[in-house]
């Protein structure tokens, strides 16, 4: 497979990193660069670390994952953008800054790049070499995910306190695609 072919599997994997990340920056208030730069890290660490444990890990247990992935990214997402709605619906004046704990971002990362593990195993199974796809993967998600968080802060900015409303939304919905999507369509 050439670097076309792997670049735009890795666009594909990144797109729920620049949802993600579209809803991380319409909902934190005060995302500065390095704030930016470690969420964006962050994604593309695991969206790139996952095809790795997906190559060594074989088909052996691809089946297994094929069978939980979906409702372990539903899970998390639901949870992560429940709460954002919930906490964009309190009618408190006196709001705290939103903030993304270490926990929420680990979540997003890993729910997100769950997908990227089945495509290790692919390579694996195609007996592809991953050095080259796991750079890739890593790169393009930082950058989607990069852009992505500047968008929403730019939109999150003219919309005011229903971003975190919309925010979670959209992480709901991620949850909700990635689930009808394993169950209907594989």
């Amino acid at each position: 497979m050439g670097i076309a072919g792997i670049t735009l599997i890795a666009i594909g994997l990144s797109m729920d990193s620049l949802a993600i990340s579209i809803s991380n920056g319409l909902t934190l208030r005060n995302l500065n660069l390095s704030k930016s730069l470690s969420i964006a890290f962050s994604l593309a660490f695991f969206q790139a670390l996952m095809p790795l444990l997906g190559w060594w890990a074989g088909n052996g247990i691809e089946a297994f994952i094929e069978e939980i992935d979906h409702w372990v990214a539903f899970v998390l997402l639901g949870f992560i953008g429940g709460k954002m709605v919930y906490e964009g619906l309190q009618n408190n004046e006196q709001k705290s800054e939103t903030e993304l704990s270490t926990l929420m971002l680990l979540s997003q990362s890993i729910a997100t790049s769950i997908d990227a593990f089945a495509v290790g195993i692919s390579f694996a199974v195609l007996d592809y070499e991953i050095t080259l796809p796991v750079i890739i993967i890593g790169i393009v998600t930082f950058v989607f995910s990069m852009i992505g968080l500047q968008l929403g802060k730019l939109f999150g900015e003219k919309l005011g306190k229903s971003v975190e409303i919309f925010g979670g939304s959209i992480l709901m919905g991620i949850g909700i695609k990635i689930l009808i999507e394993h169950l209907y369509f594989n």
